[in-house]
């Protein structure tokens, strides 16, 4: 229970982007946890660039607004949606530029493109 509270009260505090309710920094380029601005969101070291975001999540509405739940090699995170690529990028260099695809795994069935960061490696 405390954790939804926890993420209604980030649903009405965070910036909106043109996403939803989604914070400006998720999927965004970081170095350390402290560089998402957002206590709720972790530097996700595993891509390249690292990708301010959420793992963990077992369904999109364990996700803030603006994102879904996905599986990537094993690993459940919330991505940011898209439309295009440039949604993906505001808040990343372009040597580390995620791209906007619908080729990704969903943990539940829909259409939504996601902001799919580069893999380290």
């Amino acid at each position: 229970m405390k954790a939804l509270w926890k993420w209604a009260a980030m649903a009405l505090a965070v910036g909106v982007m043109g996403c939803g309710n989604t914070s400006e920094h998720l999927g965004g380029e970081c170095t350390e946890s402290a560089s998402c601005e957002d206590e709720e969101l972790s530097c996700l070291f595993q891509f390249k660039g690292g990708y301010c975001g959420f793992t963990g999540c077992r369904a999109n509405a364990d996700c803030p607004g603006g994102s879904i739940c996905v599986t990537e090699e094993g690993v459940n995170y919330c991505f940011r949606t898209c439309d295009e690529k440039a949604d993906c990028n505001e808040n990343r260099s372009s040597e580390n530029e995620s791209n906007c695809s619908s080729n990704v795994t969903r943990v539940e069935s829909g259409s939504q493109k996601v902001c799919v960061p580069p893999s380290v490696g």
